[in-house]
């Protein structure tokens, strides 16, 4: 190739290192699959942390956790397969390499000591000669090896170490708040400047929650959050099924608080809060979630097909939620029910929450809590979208700062930032004074 062919510059290191580069990438193609497997497992939890408060308001933790255990264990079983194939061919080529290597490297080596009549045997017997071979060759061996296992098991150990103090930390902290416990370091900047007014202890917990139907009542319930921070001392009103309530306020001032209060993702630290159960209560956050999956499942979330099927809701009921909203579109456009796309990059910001709607019309809760959610949409879908809710017997609770909507309320709670609140009835003079 060098002399007669010249297509070739570097034959020698062609032969050496590339064949031996090759072939390890050959070997670490099947390896690598498990990489891309790890790589979307990675992503399904980087996105439940990305939008974990809107999960956890629309209740949708059973179906995430469905979304992540399909993922893991696709990664699971393609690292069985590997393994299993690592191990076959580890065990073939240990037995060639290792054992039968050795065993012939054994005879090739002992011939002089195992032949009797060898010249060496003139001088010293027989047992002695294969005992100095022992010693010299195996025993400074394995000597040699175990230093090195020393050496390197002392360095594993300090890793081990570091390791085994977070991952107990970590178990500490998981266990604590499983029991309710839980610790914020930051101070809080309200605390310093209200030294002044006599504070009440907060205990996580010790507000009491009652379920009932058709009521939500908040009975002397201080508005704090887990940090510490009081936004309200003594929150107290009353809402039966039917009244439409408008929160306002700055920013700040505790409307997120109150919700997250009303959809038990934050303690209550006193008073009582009589609400209908979780399913009962839905949440519209601010920035719709759309889940992995298909079409149905953006409009039935967090529901599964099954459920959706246990509840006799056939698609063209969906197909006619999607309608109301001025959604009917979509399902041609993105190809049916069950197309798989990324919703969240796919949908535009009103589609979304639209959708986001469309999703509630589905769940038929008591009660909803619109945060802003309304923003994307015009003003004639907005009002069918309050008509359609009053007619199906879901009553509201919005936050918004649209003008428009103050004649869909009954009632508005207005917060002010600093601890002071109103709830009052909402008439015509409310009306001009918010417009």
């Amino acid at each position: 190739m060098g002399n007669l062919d010249n297509r070739i510059a570097n034959a020698d290191q062609l032969l050496t290192q590339d064949v031996e580069k090759f072939c390890h990438s050959v070997v670490d193609l099947y390896s690598n699959l498990s990489k891309r497997y790890e790589g979307e497992y990675r992503y399904v939890n980087s996105r439940l942390i990305t939008n974990s408060e809107e999960i956890a308001f629309y209740n949708g933790n059973k179906r995430e956790k469905l979304t992540i255990y399909s993922a893991f264990h696709k990664l699971v079983e393609h690292l069985h397969k590997f393994i299993v194939f690592r191990f076959s061919m580890g065990f073939v080529d240990n037995i060639i390499a290792k054992y039968f290597a050795t065993v012939v490297g054994y005879l090739v080596v002992s011939r002089p000591f195992l032949t009797l009549n060898h010249p060496r045997h003139l001088t010293s017997s027989h047992a002695e000669l294969l005992e100095d071979y022992y010693q010299s060759g195996r025993m400074l061996l394995r000597m040699s090896q175990a230093l090195g296992r020393i050496v390197l098991a002392g360095r594993e150990m300090t890793r081990l170490a570091g390791f085994t103090a977070r991952i107990t930390e970590l178990m500490q902290v998981l266990k604590d708040l499983n029991h309710g416990k839980y610790e914020r370091t930051m101070v809080s900047q309200q605390d310093k400047e209200s030294e002044s007014l006599p504070s009440i202890p907060l205990i996580p917990g010790s507000g009491k929650v009652i379920n009932a139907d058709n009521i939500i009542k908040f009975d002397h319930v201080p508005l704090a959050t887990p940090n510490g921070d009081m936004l309200i001392r003594d929150l107290t009103f009353e809402v039966r099924s039917g009244t439409n309530v408008l929160v306002c306020g700055p920013n700040g001032c505790g409307k997120s608080s109150l919700f997250r209060v009303l959809g038990e993702l934050w303690p209550l630290f006193g008073g009582s809060l009589t609400k209908p159960e979780r399913g009962k209560l839905f949440y519209v956050p601010q920035r719709p979630y759309m889940t992995l999956g298909t079409l149905r499942d953006q409009v039935i979330y967090p529901d599964t097909q099954d459920d959706q099927k246990r509840k006799g809701i056939p698609d063209k009921v969906l197909k006619d939620y999607l309608d109301n909203v001025q959604l009917g579109q979509i399902l041609e456009r993105e190809g049916g029910w069950d197309s798989v796309q990324d919703w969240m990059d796919v949908l535009s910001g009103g589609e979304k929450q639209r959708m986001a709607m469309a999703r509630l019309f589905y769940h038929k809760p008591q009660f909803a809590i619109l945060d802003e959610c309304t923003s994307a949409v015009s003003v004639d879908v907005e009002g069918y979208i309050y008509n359609h809710c009053r007619k199906v017997g879901i009553s509201l609770f919005t936050v918004s700062h649209r003008k428009s909507l103050w004649k869909h309320h009954e009632y508005y709670l207005h917060m002010d930032g600093r601890g002071k609140y109103e709830f009052k009835p909402i008439t015509d003079e409310t009306i001009e004074f918010g417009s």
